[in-house]
């Protein structure tokens, strides 16, 4: 699926739920299916900056695709983590790059954070297509 798709399907997901306690509800239930970063990658390194809670994310090129895991000390912020890895990983490191991250307002998620939550929401993204970028550049070298 593109990265597109996925976003749509989120959309489609939390569309379904009629209140926000049920989408943080939800939003808990993602994070409880992350898959689990390994401890040897729970460094200050892979540590997101800008975040309220920890939040470690972890990416590694497997064919030409970018393969993410991570974690957090706080369950919301697992499952906030586990919809940006649900919709970038096993993804080509140009489309994360050139994708947009309309889906998140879409889902009314920014405005439904705290400003702390929120912050740590773009810094996690800005992460994510960082990782692509330096996937990217090292592919072209």
């Amino acid at each position: 699926m593109t990265i597109k798709e996925i976003q749509n399907e989120i959309i489609d997901e939390f569309s379904m739920f009629d209140d926000w306690m049920q989408r943080y509800e939800y939003i808990i239930e993602l994070g409880k299916s992350l898959p689990l970063i390994k401890e040897e990658y729970k460094t200050d390194e892979n540590l997101i900056k800008g975040c309220q809670s920890k939040v470690w994310l972890q990416g590694e090129q497997k064919d030409d695709k970018i393969v993410f895991t991570a974690d957090s000390d706080a369950i919301l912020t697992k499952g906030i983590i586990a919809i940006l890895i649900r919709a970038f990983s096993n993804q080509k490191a140009e489309d994360i790059i050139n994708a947009d991250t309309q889906f998140i307002d879409d889902i009314g998620l920014k405005e439904h954070l705290s400003a702390t939550r929120a912050n740590g929401l773009v810094s996690m993204i800005k992460n994510i297509k960082m990782y692509a970028l330096a996937f990217d550049s090292k592919n072209k070298n």
